[in-house]
């Protein structure tokens, strides 16, 4: 079973594409308690209807709750070096705090 839930802070307003095809992806990245002291980021990426709500309404240090899978990105560099990145595909985002710009109470699934 893949299923992630992880609440965390926007560390900068999310990136929005349009596909070939004008399908809309937006990604962010979360920053969460990883330990007492440290602070992790993941990736996270929206696709179809949470994309739109998501590029409407999240912002740079919005608070939110992401339901999702993990996914695994590999790749080699032009140096043929392998890398491998886990990223979070959001199913469900649901808002926990703002600053007052412009969510009350918004689930976006």
């Amino acid at each position: 079973m893949n299923i992630v839930i992880l609440t965390g802070h926007l560390g900068a307003d999310p990136e929005s594409k349009l596909t070939q095809d004008g399908m809309l992806i937006v990604n962010f990245s979360l920053a969460f308690k990883s330990t007492k002291e440290k602070t992790g980021w993941i990736k996270t990426t929206c696709f179809n209807k949470t994309a739109e709500l998501a590029e409407k309404y999240l912002h740079k240090g919005a608070k939110i709750a992401v339901t999702g899978i993990l996914d695994q990105d590999k790749w080699t560099t032009d140096r043929g070096e392998n890398k491998t990145a886990i990223k979070l595909i959001a199913n469900n985002i649901e808002f926990l705090k703002t600053d007052g710009r412009g969510f009350d109470a918004v689930t976006i699934t």
